[in-house]
Parts: C-alpha cells; structure tokens; sequence
C-alpha cells in the first residue's frame, strides 16, 4: 500500500504519515525498490493516532496504545499503560480548566464592574441625576403591542397560594399580602450591559423597557403609595440573586421577585412568549386586592411611562 493510499483509507495526510514515522510510531516493510510498503495494520494504527489526538492526546503520547494493540488486543486502551496515558491527559485537562474557570471567573467579574460603572443608576450616581436623558430613554421605532386577548381572563381570578423569592431574600405570598391593594407588575427580561438580550428582542412588541418601566415605578413609587397602593413589586423569570443586584443598582424602594418556573404563570395562565428557544413573560400588571386580582394592564406600551398609567388608575379609582 502506497502512502497515498494509507492516508486515503486512515483520513490523514501524508505529511501525517511521515510525521509519524519520524518518531517511530509507524515501520512500514520496504520494497526492493526502496519504497514503503504499508499494511492494514499500519491503517489501524494510523486511525489510532488520530482518534486519540483529536481527543486531545498529543501524538508523541499515543505510543502505549499502538504497543497494546501491537501485543494483540483489540483495543488500543484494553492495557494498563494506556488507561495511565488516559489518565495523564485528564489530570492536565483538568488543571486546565480550573486555570480557564478561574480567568473566565475574574473576566466576568471585571466586566460587570465596568458595566456597573456605565450604567445609569449605578450607587455612586446621584439619584436626581437620572433623568428621562439615561434609563428611561427607549429606541425610536419600537413596535406597539396588541391586545391578544391573553390577559382577558384574568380580572376576578384567585391567586394561588405560591411563594416567590424576594430580591430581598424573603419569600413572598400573593394570596396573603393583607389589606388594601398592591401592585404586581410583571417584565420580561432585566438585563445590564454585561449580558446580551436574544436576537431580534427589539422587533418583539413590548420586550424592550424593563429597565426603563422599573425606573418608572421606582419615581412614582411614593406617588403610588399615597394614591392608596398598599405595596409595589417587580416580578420576572430571573433569580432573585439577580434580581437583588438589579434592585440595589436602581435604588429601587421595593422588592423583585423571582418566578423562574413560571409556577405563577402557568397557576393563573399569564401572558408569555418565547424568543430565543426560551419562555418569557409578556409585559404586565396585576393589581391585586385580597388574594384576587382586581384589575389587569395589558398591553403595556410605552414601559417607560407605566407607573404613571397605573398611578392614573389608581387615581380615577380610589377604594
């Protein structure tokens, strides 16, 4: 078998063959013309090499296998010496990833700082500094969502008896928040500049303005209270871990809680969509009155100006 052929039937190059050879992994039978002479086990040896490399191993490293296979067993790893080589490479493997792990982990936590620096709202900005200019502007251009008639039965619905996570480590009830009327209104996706949003997230009408919306809530929030809501909270797919640095990154006065299996959703039967290969609410508020809901906003267009929508309802009905 000629070298061409070899590395026909293995799928390698020449250039591998020869490399090869050179650290005596393949002693190809010569002609009396001087020319090499490969046999079929020379292609099961060659295929050996490869499949072990493309794992990983480098190929001055897969000596051990060729000599198993060489003695007679089936398989290049059916001996002792091979399975320490398998060993060996995982040992390094692993060290390299804790090394990559731990550079990834700095990266992440360099670019989230960078991100906080930049990002409206962050602590060290003076509140009265944020303004309709930073976090409540939105793209021009946003398309208007429609009433689809998703949220249509939910006035008068019972609220199940389910406990979310608080961004403020607590677990809250809806069902029991006692007396008087709060406000639950309900986002997408909250995100920062460190973290990207789905494709095409602009083009899906009401999926852009969380940041703005719960800015807007956060402004109005004495506003609200004293048009007689007796409580205000935020609510998205996100952990409450997330939602609790979103919450201290806006200053927000009140808490975000976590649905992240959607078990709100899927009690009540909430509006949602899905982008990107995943589930996300549809942008909207519940006001809830003694374990019910009382009254539903949805759609909500623009986000950046719902609190005061909400605030006007409130406003126009007093209890």
């Amino acid at each position: 078998m000629k070298i061409s052929e070899i590395a026909r039937d293995a799928e390698v190059t020449t250039k591998a063959i020869r490399y090869y050879e050179s650290l005596g992994l393949l002693t190809p039978a010569r002609l009396g013309n001087g020319y090499r002479d490969y046999s079929a086990e020379d292609v099961r040896r060659v295929r050996e090499i490869r499949d072990l490399n493309r794992l990983g191993i480098p190929v001055e490293r897969t000596r051990p296998f060729l000599e198993c296979l060489e003695v007679g067993h089936e398989h290049g790893d059916d001996c002792p010496s091979s399975l320490a080589g398998y060993r060996a490479v995982i040992d390094e493997l692993t060290g390299w990833i804790e090394a990559l792990t731990e550079r990834r982990a700095v990266l992440v936590r360099r670019l989230r700082d960078a991100a906080a620096r930049n990002m409206p709202g962050e602590p060290d900005d003076d509140l009265e500094t944020i303004t309709m200019t930073d976090v409540h502007d939105l793209p021009a251009g946003l398309p208007v969502p429609e009433d689809d008639g998703a949220a249509g039965h939910l006035p008068g619905m019972t609220l199940p008896e389910i406990e979310l996570r608080s961004s403020t480590g607590e677990t809250v009830r809806l069902d029991a928040l006692g007396d008087g009327r709060h406000v639950l209104y309900v986002l997408p996706l909250i995100g920062t500049p460190d973290a990207d949003l789905p494709d095409g997230w602009d083009n899906i009408p009401g999926a852009r303005g969380c940041t703005p919306e719960a800015c807007d809530f956060r402004d109005h929030y004495e506003d609200l209270i004293g048009a007689g809501a007796a409580g205000v909270f935020g609510m998205s797919l996100q952990e409450a871990a997330y939602l609790r640095g979103v919450a201290e990154r806006l200053r927000l006065p009140y808490a975000m809680l976590a649905d992240t299996g959607f078990r709100l959703a899927d009690a009540l039967g909430l509006p949602t969509f899905h982008a990107g290969g995943r589930r996300f609410y549809r942008r909207h508020t519940l006001i809830l009155r003694e374990g019910r809901i009382e009254h539903v906003f949805y759609p909500v267009f623009p986000p950046n100006e719902h609190a005061q929508q909400v605030l006007a309802w409130l406003k126009d009905n007093p209890l």
